[in-house]
């Protein structure tokens, strides 16, 4: 494979959504290390899993648009490498069932941490990533993308790391894994925000397209205000000064939530979508590092 090809690949990965599959492992791990236990083996599985599952989602995604005509010549958004023919079709579909198929291998590995319960919440949420934009009911398509990520890329990805490492899931990864799903959902929302007038015309039925811009701004800004709520509860309980640090992003929170209310131009809603990605890394780094600050102390 060529220089180019490789480009090619990396860039249909899509990096901008990666912080999405790393912030919830790295804050649930804190979670763990909060109760006095972490495994540094069975977190990099988890990683791994997460990374691979939101890779092949992204491939599903730029596969199954393409097919039901979501993405066009006339998208508005980075290019897709299938519908720009960068990568043909059947090479997409190959290569997204192979990323999966080494997302539940690699998942298989953290049965001997968390016992084969977890066999299910993997193929749960491998099916559900391809379920996003693909199978008969893409979720995607009807408007329940928020909630898929905000399940799997927070709830599920959060607890089910603290699990494997603490025995356990505890009221501080209950709690740290809602910031993250709602934080990761405020990508799709600007992305789907952009995308509003394209996915219309291919009766893709996301929140934004059905109760448009003004919903999505809403949705967008309440998701920053309960993220920065969070840390205020984890001190209002423990009385740990450690657990305001996530409240460092309340600069960079309020400017989002200006640039996504002013009319914006799609290559400045692109610049958003990753500064989106930004915030939450940060927000996780922060959140994690006041996790296990307050253990140490």
């Amino acid at each position: 494979m060529t220089a180019t090809r490789v480009k090619i690949w990396l860039a249909a990965t899509r990096p901008r959504t990666l912080p999405a599959a790393v912030a919830p492992v790295l804050v649930g791990t804190a979670a763990a290390w909060r109760e006095g236990k972490g495994d540094g083996a069975a977190a990099g599985l988890c990683l791994v899993f997460a990374v691979l599952v939101q890779i092949g989602t992204n491939f599903a995604n730029d596969y199954y648009d393409f097919i039901k005509g979501a993405d066009t010549a006339t998208r508005v958004g980075p290019k897709r490498a299938v519908a720009s023919g960068l990568i043909a079709p059947a090479a997409m579909k190959g290569a997204l069932w192979v990323v999966f198929a080494a997302a539940f291998l690699s998942g298989l590995g953290l049965i001997a941490w968390g016992g084969p319960w977890l066999l299910a919440v993997g193929v749960a949420s491998i099916l559900c990533g391809f379920a996003y934009t693909g199978g008969p009911f893409p979720l995607g398509y009807h408007g329940l993308g928020d909630v898929f990520v905000f399940v799997f890329f927070g709830l599920v990805a959060v607890c089910t790391t603290c699990f494997v490492q603490a025995g356990m899931v505890t009221p501080a990864a209950w709690l740290a894994a809602v910031p993250i799903g709602l934080l990761t959902a405020n990508i799709l929302v600007v992305n789907n925000y952009r995308d509003v007038d394209t996915d219309a015309v291919a009766g893709k039925r996301t929140l934004v397209v059905r109760f448009g811009r003004g919903f999505a701004r809403a949705q967008y800004g309440l998701s920053l205000v309960i993220a920065l709520l969070v840390p205020l509860i984890f001190f209002a309980y423990d009385r740990d000064v450690w657990s305001l640090l996530p409240l460092g992003v309340v600069p960079m929170a309020w400017s989002h939530f200006q640039r996504l209310s002013e009319k914006k131009s799609p290559s400045e809603l692109i610049a958003l979508l990753g500064d989106t990605g930004k915030l939450l890394s940060l927000y996780a780094l922060l959140l994690a590092a006041g996790l296990g600050l307050g253990r140490a102390v």
